[in-house]
């Protein structure tokens, strides 16, 4: 991989301090899954991460194998491209991804074209770099999307910003008369959850209100199931309905 195009400092850090193992180093190394068609390149980062410490439990060279292996292993986090033979790699992330899946998803994708970034986050992955990235790069990415933060390739942030705010404006189906009241969240959640709605990494937004990286994550996933959302698609369009981004 070439050090090329990065994602930017604020999604990506340059610190370790999230390590493979975790932020305390008493956890196990995150376990990955390598998806790319293209054999001496899917080698080479299984190698290249395993190397770097995380624990690589699968690779895959299409998706209904992809499909098949991630279920079997159940790695933390998979490391997709698009362009699979059998299934596309947008498929394969539907298919993965979802209610009770514990799975998070980097797309390492050789296309930066919008159309493809923007059907990728809406099959539910939490991140996309392109393949010029460097393997620093992609080593922080995937530790970043371990946790659940968005990390996105330079310029490709916005965009998927937008693309929320977008969602958003649809309509949404009136609720009927019986429909029981939205789920009251606690003053930090509501904190936490206009940040999200902003744009803001779990990492800014921990650094903004003085609590731990992992404070954030446990009032994100409250607040997902609080309000039965499967993943921050939907809560950033569920935010951005209420005006939390412009608060």
């Amino acid at each position: 991989m070439t050090n090329a195009n990065s994602a930017n400092s604020a999604d990506i850090p340059n610190s370790t301090e999230d390590s493979a193992g975790g932020e305390d180093g008493s956890q196990s190394p995150v376990k990955v899954m390598v998806v790319d068609d293209h054999p001496m390149w899917r080698d080479a980062v299984a190698r290249d991460l395993g190397e770097a410490g995380f624990d690589v439990v699968a690779t895959a060279g299409d998706g209904p194998q992809a499909v098949r292996r991630a279920r079997a292993a159940a790695p933390d986090v998979l490391v997709l491209d698009l362009n699979l033979p059998g299934l596309p790699g947008a498929e394969v992330c539907r298919r993965l991804v979802g209610a009770g899946s514990g799975l998070r998803v980097l797309v390492l994708s050789a296309s930066g074209e919008h159309a493809d970034v923007l059907e990728a986050v809406k099959s539910g992955a939490t991140g996309y770099l392109v393949k010029s990235a460097s393997m620093e790069e992609l080593q922080d990415a995937v530790r970043r999307t371990a946790v659940g933060d968005p990390v996105f390739t330079p310029g490709l942030a916005g965009l998927v910003l937008g693309e929320y705010r977008r969602l958003a404006a649809d309509p949404v189906p009136a609720a009927g008369s019986d429909e029981p009241a939205a789920p009251r969240l606690t003053e930090r959640e509501t904190e936490v959850l206009r940040l999200v709605a902003k744009g803001l990494s779990y990492r800014q937004i921990a650094e903004r209100l003085v609590i731990s990286h992992r404070t954030v994550q446990n009032h994100v996933q409250n607040t997902l199931g609080k309000l039965q959302l499967h993943n921050r698609v939907e809560l950033v369009r569920y935010a951005i309905q209420r005006g939390l981004d412009e608060e």
